[in-house]
């Protein structure tokens, strides 16, 4: 029998694919045993045979995990994520580390001298930092590859599948059971497309909840950061944590009460036929469990595909006037060639493109509002499920258009502000898994979480 504040080694060996809010029950619930789950998650990704942790913060971690030991003893824990660790997209500041937004141009980086604010928020309720993962350069590809790091594999599918990106390694560290919650940001799609690829719940912000101070910026607009977790509740369990509200109560909505409406058009053509069938037996359950589906043309929707298509993007203007420094010297010979295509859009976009975008953008998200009107608004989150790496790399036409479609539906998304939660619902026939996208008009990430607390058990279809 365990010690007093001590995991037996069944308990541990569970760990791998616990939610967080499993693991900080059974801290709270033995008064302690932090250390040993910090260790448990070091050791997996000192096992780890893909490109996913940049850094380890293996010292800080563990000194984390004891600090959060003496309160679990005391029956003084901070939060209900006292003790459970996590994982950061290389794109935050951690103090003592180096953000390299896993890009060869920043390897040598200076030593961050303080945390983000978000770090510093996880950090008060008591959460354990396990240190850094990679992601696409300069956070700018859907995918997920990175030729200067190594690209994290998906570790779905058999042969090295792309594992969604930009926060590719937050998705594989989630998915693999490396950690059981890891941040990553999402400005057209990246934290939604990870999580769609790689079968783990990720949860799209609205622009400003989550501060994004002291993080390397790809749309000063656009950006936001938000976490990919094994469950809805562990995503809830974050968002209180890093908006500081640790002990906020969590709320979940009647499934009966729900109102979801499906878009026609753009969004739901040319679904890779895995990916529809899982989505409409997903809407089958919420039906049968007492939910409404409406079906309704949405046009904000497709005119925002259309403009993005036609115009270039918000992301990518911001994205060029960022790194113009860059993009206008010989470091850019040094990027990921395909990244530094997408931020090149941006240089040819007029200003009568920007304010046509701005102008939309501020029209359609009231439009999207009226429309739902106390709805939620229901997708998949990718049309395809994740391409064989075989599929794209060393072929920019390939690429242009597998990533194209990997964020297709989410930027759309993110250009009306509207949070959004990834959650796993099947598999295709390889194994790969599908996802449904729920979302809700901008600022309303409480309903959000409230409501995918509700119909989660229901949209995974039993998976």
């Amino acid at each position: 029998m365990a010690l007093a504040g001590q995991l037996q080694e069944g308990q541990l060996d569970s760990l791998q694919h616990a939610s967080a809010a499993e693991i900080g029950r059974l801290l709270a619930t033995h008064k302690g045993g932090a250390v040993q789950v910090a260790e448990h998650f070091l050791s997996r990704i000192e096992e780890q045979t893909s490109a996913v942790f940049l850094n380890v913060t293996q010292d800080r971690a563990l000194a984390e995990a004891r600090s959060a030991d003496e309160r679990l003893a005391a029956g003084r824990p901070l939060s209900p994520l006292d003790g459970v660790p996590l994982a950061w997209k290389d794109l935050i500041d951690m103090a003592g580390t180096r953000t390299t937004v896993a890009s060869g141009l920043f390897k040598d980086a200076p030593l961050a001298e303080e945390d983000a604010p978000a770090v510093r928020r996880a950090a008060q309720a008591g959460m354990v930092n396990l240190g850094k993962v990679n992601l696409a350069e300069f956070a700018y590809s859907a995918l997920g590859q990175n030729p200067h790091f190594g690209t994290p594999l998906n570790p779905h599918g058999g042969e090295p599948h792309a594992p969604g990106g930009s926060s590719s390694g937050s998705g594989v560290a989630v998915a693999a059971g490396l950690a059981p919650v890891a941040i990553g940001s999402d400005t057209a799609g990246s934290v939604r497309i990870p999580a769609s690829f790689c079968g783990v719940v990720g949860f799209k912000t609205s622009e400003g909840r989550v501060s994004t101070d002291r993080c390397f910026a790809l749309s000063r607009t656009q950006d936001t950061l938000g976490p990919l977790t094994h469950s809805v509740k562990d995503c809830a369990l974050v968002f209180n944590a890093l908006t500081g509200q640790p002990d906020r109560p969590i709320e979940i909505s009647a499934l009966e009460q729900l109102i979801i409406l499906v878009p026609e058009g753009f969004v739901m053509d040319g679904l890779a036929p895995s990916v529809a069938a899982a989505f409409e037996s997903s809407l089958k359950g919420l039906e049968r469990a007492g939910a409404r589906i409406r079906r309704q043309s949405t046009p904000a929707l497709d005119t925002a595909a259309a403009m993005l298509r036609d115009l270039g993007s918000i992301v990518a203007a911001d994205a060029f006037h960022e790194h113009r420094k860059i993009m206008d010297s010989s470091d850019a010979d040094h990027m990921d060639q395909r990244v530094r295509a997408r931020i090149e859009i941006g240089r040819s976009m007029s200003a009568t493109d920007l304010v046509a975008l701005q102008r939309q953008r501020a029209l359609g998200m009231q439009q999207i509002r009226t429309a739902l009107d106390g709805a939620f608004l229901a997708m998949p989150t990718t049309p395809d499920t994740a391409p064989a790496l075989s599929a794209f790399e060393g072929d920019d036409a390939a690429f242009a258009h597998h990533n194209l479609r990997a964020n297709r539906n989410t930027s759309i998304g993110s250009f009306y502000d509207l949070p959004g939660l990834a959650i796993p619902n099947g598999h295709d026939a390889v194994g790969l898994p599908t996802s449904f996208l729920l979302s809700a008009p901008s600022g309303a990430d409480g309903q959000l979480l409230a409501a995918g607390m509700a119909a989660e058990k229901t949209i995974r279809n039993d998976i």
